[in-house]
């Protein structure tokens, strides 16, 4: 039976369920194991100045991720609808705000896109010199291939994260390998000079230094909730969404401690708190010979990775949006094989402007304060929904709660909050961006009711 959507239009085509437990721990790691693990640990020896605070550093990280994970895991199998965070947003708070949530969601993840277009050809580049003469063009020439491989179907997309996943897992394993083959360096005797562990406790600098910190694990570890937004093409999601964003999450969170605890094996602190990509200099180390092109190729294929999972994510949010009427309801349309196309071709012709764009630093940059409004809008979200709807079906319930989601919900808070510090000027283009969307929803919003009404 075709269902209706808020226009009263037919929609003639479900979403195909398919996907199961392996699909989602791997779009976990392919949505979360970014370049940011093989660059971030230099950013970290800096701030912090030892290596056991390291090592404590991302272990928070990790407790983090898993704190949102449980309860984003509980909003997911209570409602396993195609949008992610609009989809919660939207039920808790209603259309106005869930339309909100789901426009800036969209646009943050357009801005993702793009830049991981840009960065996969500086890499390539690295590779194969001739990959850079063009590098616009380069980047839309990526966004293309993936959207005609995701045109094909989501087959083709579940089976892409599948490989790409499994691919980066195993040559990351290699470099740790080596390094805990190779013989350790001596540790350093002292704290690093003007880091956490060198200045005077409570002090400002200090404080400054853990921020940057935190905010560095913490934006590492984004990524854990992208199963997600295909949750309406899971075949169970009560039980396979909650034990993918789980375990996914304890599985990349164990992966970024061991890797940070073989680079700072052989590379000193001093040298590593002045590295651009820690990774690099440690599989020179270890691996002299093709080393550095293995990191290389491993940066390549975090960025192709995370270009692949905004590919199946975003699309999704521009269905949800259209299936509610506050967008076009042919964004609702889903191809035999499984594809909304309208979606994705909206998607992949945004990245591509914003490419072309000479607005483009500042958009990335707006991005990265409008998404950590998501988490928000989930946790609180929770806690209403707990509130009004203790009766709904909740097929898992978040371990450890209120208090589980309330230090989420703090530390999220605590990150956007310095974000806005370090970056004003996006703080404010954010608060217009978001003030602006109120006439723009009042007047899809009278659209909606004559067409639904007419």
């Amino acid at each position: 039976m075709p269902r209706i959507l808020a226009s009263g239009v037919a929609s003639p085509r479900p979403l195909k369920r398919i996907l199961g437990l392996g699909f989602g721990l791997a779009m976990v790691f392919g949505g979360t194991v970014g370049v940011g693990i093989l660059r971030l640990p230099g950013t970290l020896a800096a701030a912090l100045g030892d290596a056991h605070l390291i090592e404590v550093f991302w272990v928070v990280g990790g407790i983090y991720a898993l704190l949102g994970a449980v309860a984003v895991s509980e909003l997911a199998a209570m409602l396993p609808q195609a949008g992610g965070f609009y989809v919660y947003a939207r039920r808790a708070f209603g259309n106005g705000i869930g339309f909100v949530i789901g426009w800036s969601d969209w646009f943050n993840e357009v801005a993702a896109l793009s830049y991981g277009a840009i960065t996969a050809i500086t890499f390539l580049g690295a590779l194969w010199p001739v990959a850079t003469t063009y590098p616009r063009t380069g980047a839309i020439g990526i966004v293309l291939a993936f959207t005609a491989l995701h045109w094909v179907g989501l087959r083709m997309g579940s089976t892409l994260t599948r490989i790409i996943s499994l691919s980066i897992g195993l040559m990351l394993l290699i470099v740790v390998a080596a390094c805990f083959h190779a013989a350790p360096v001596a540790a350093s005797a002292t704290a690093l000079p003007a880091s956490a562990a060198s200045l005077p406790l409570m002090s400002l600098g200090m404080f400054a230094a853990v921020v940057t910190a935190l905010r560095a694990v913490f934006v590492t570890y984004d990524g854990w909730y992208s199963p997600i937004y295909l949750a309406e093409e899971n075949t169970d999601p009560g039980r396979t969404l909650p034990r993918a964003m789980i375990g996914g999450t304890v599985v990349v969170a164990a992966l970024y401690v061991l890797i940070n605890v073989a680079i700072l094996r052989v590379v000193p602190l001093p040298v590593l708190a002045v590295s651009a990509l820690p990774a690099a200099d440690a599989a020179r180390v270890v691996l002299p010979h093709g080393g550095a092109e293995l990191v290389t190729v491993i940066s390549l294929l975090t960025v192709l990775s995370l270009i692949n999972a905004i590919m199946l994510m975003t699309p999704r949010i521009l269905l949800a949006i259209g299936r509610d009427g506050l967008f076009t309801t042919k964004a609702a349309m889903v191809s035999a094989s499984g594809t909304p196309r309208l979606a994705l071709a909206v998607t992949s012709a945004a990245a591509a402007a914003l490419i072309l764009s000479g607005t483009f630093d500042q958009i990335v940059a707006l991005a990265a304060v409008v998404f950590l409004l998501n988490y928000v809008s989930a946790y609180v979200a929770l806690f209403v929904l707990r509130r009004r709807e203790p009766g709904l079906y909740r097929p898992y319930r978040a371990a450890g709660y209120p208090w589980s989601t309330s230090l989420a919900l703090a530390g999220c808070t605590m990150i956007l909050a310095a974000a806005v510090w370090e970056d004003p000027r996006s703080g404010i283009i954010a608060a217009v961006l978001l003030v602006a969307c109120v006439p723009l929803y009042a007047w899809l919003s009278r659209r909606r009711s004559v067409e639904v009404g007419g």
